[in-house]
């Protein structure tokens, strides 16, 4: 109680200054919900349930092509129109991630996530070769594997139950596949497994529970909290995951999986402990940086795009059983998939990119206005100024997808496609800093996918029209999805 007494008072004090900043005077100019003196839209903000918060901003970003909230002393630019959008994320101007970022800096420090400038620069080109599409087709074994055990395991499960909660079951699945493939172990117990992810959705609350305290933006305030205490909890918790992961993986590592004659491209955590070895700008910090950033987002994204696109092709059957027929055709019913296969599927894909623009699994993305610009809609935004890119919203525009809320896979048509803004859809974000895992992903997605509807048909328990969103930085559901596997 008293540090946010504290707090308070010195966030008041911070207020009075910001009226002589000469750059929130000129954000004043931007449209935007009404605010309240001094404080601005914090009152609209501050105790609200996640799942209100994230209806409140969907309405804002209805309402508003490009729109200004102010939490207090901070103003941030929200930004939903694709032209405006192009601006920030094209070139190198803009590159900087937002402060909002630095909150999870307990946890996965500077790695390629949240990290800027050379040290950004060297790591995108070290990690790069972890994801070349040779590599890609090894990791495709390790895909169909656990495909088939995670259908076992709804197996088992479906004779016991009418339906099944499908995401812890997506999440095992795509941490087991991650920590597999880019980082190279193998049977990790279930239930350390199970803590780690315990930690990662309570390290969200945390950082979503700061967020909308603006008084714990400044982080002397925010050291004075328990929430701050609980957070350094947390990340020794995953911590103590990536460290595991690391020192099992150096126990296994050997010169051999780097034999150029042998034809094997190298994993992500093998890149890492090699550069160390020949003298890198990396130490055993960095290289942990990158496993927890590479963990966290190769499983945890993921993890929601499956569940909700199984949800969809549950609660739209003609689409489910159209892919059915294209898997059928191509693979057969009997024939083991071949990584070739995948390739082959264009409605499964459609149906895929359909899922990813109802719910990307990244909602929103923020930059720093690295310099002085105008938008393309007219207004001035100052260097320093925190950009919010709404990619839910941007997905949903009636003037780009008509009936936005309608799952049409045929909105990927290359005809459909042809006069779309190139930054209309942006699932993996774009430009220099788009994701570096795009392609693993999507053939992840497609391989479990493939194996699931090859096995069951799927009937929806929840449907389309029963979920509700909550505020975090990947996409969340308020409530379980269930999905009934009938066996075909």
């Amino acid at each position: 109680m008293l540090a946010s007494l504290i707090g308070f008072f010195l966030f008041s004090v911070l207020l009075v200054r910001k009226f002589f900043w000469r750059s929130i005077r000129i954000l004043k100019l931007v449209p935007g919900p009404a605010g309240y003196p001094l404080i601005g839209n914090v009152p609209e903000i501050f105790y609200k349930s996640p799942g209100d918060l994230f209806t409140m901003i969907r309405e804002f970003s209805t309402k508003y092509s490009i729109y200004r909230l102010s939490l207090g002393r901070v103003d941030i630019i929200n930004i939903v129109n694709p032209e405006d959008i192009e601006q920030v994320l094209t070139g190198y101007q803009h590159l900087s991630k937002s402060k909002l970022y630095t909150y999870f800096n307990s946890w996965l420090g500077t790695g390629l996530l949240t990290s800027t400038g050379e040290k950004w620069h060297n790591r995108r080109k070290l990690l790069t070769p972890a994801f070349h599409f040779r590599i890609l087709q090894q990791f495709f074994i390790v895909f169909k594997e656990e495909t088939d055990r995670v259908i076992r395991k709804i197996e088992e499960i479906s004779a016991d139950k009418d339906s099944i909660d499908i995401m812890p079951i997506v999440t095992q699945f795509t941490l087991q596949t991650i920590g597999e493939t880019a980082m190279g172990f193998k049977n990790i117990d279930e239930s350390i497994m199970n803590i780690y992810k315990w930690n990662v959705l309570k390290m969200g609350k945390i950082v979503i529970n700061r967020v909308i305290r603006p008084w714990y933006d400044e982080d002397f305030i925010y050291r004075l909290t328990k929430y701050y205490r609980e957070e350094r909890r947390v990340a020794e918790c995953l911590h103590n995951f990536s460290r595991t992961v690391i020192e099992q993986r150096k126990r296994t590592f050997s010169e051999d999986s780097f034999s150029e004659n042998a034809g094997r491209k190298k994993r992500l955590l093998d890149i890492l402990l090699k550069a160390k070895e020949d003298g890198a700008d990396i130490d055993d910090d960095g290289i942990r940086e990158e496993v927890d950033t590479f963990m966290f987002e190769g499983h945890d994204t993921t993890a929601a795009a499956l569940s909700l696109i199984l949800m969809l092709l549950a609660d739209n059957p003609v689409h489910q059983e159209k892919v059915a027929a294209e898997i059928s055709e191509v693979v057969g019913p009997e024939s083991d998939l071949l990584y070739s296969d995948t390739q082959k599927l264009p409605y499964l894909e459609r149906c895929i990119k359909e899922g990813l623009r109802l719910y990307p699994s990244v909602p929103m993305i923020s930059r720093t206005a690295g310099c002085d610009y105008v938008t393309s809609s007219g207004y001035r935004i100052p260097a320093g100024t925190t950009l919010h890119m709404h990619i839910f919203d941007l997905h949903r525009k009636p003037d780009i997808y008509p009936d936005p809320d309608r799952f049409d896979p045929d909105r990927f048509l290359r005809e459909s496609c042809a006069g779309r803004h190139p930054f209309a859809y942006l699932p993996f974000s774009a430009g220099p800093r788009n994701c570096i895992g795009q392609k693993f992903a999507m053939l992840e997605l497609k391989t479990f996918i493939i194996g699931i509807i090859r096995t069951f048909r799927m009937e929806a328990v929840t449907k389309q029209s029963d979920i509700v969103l909550e505020t975090d930085f990947v996409l969340k559901t308020s409530e379980p999805i269930k999905i009934k596997f009938i066996k075909r």
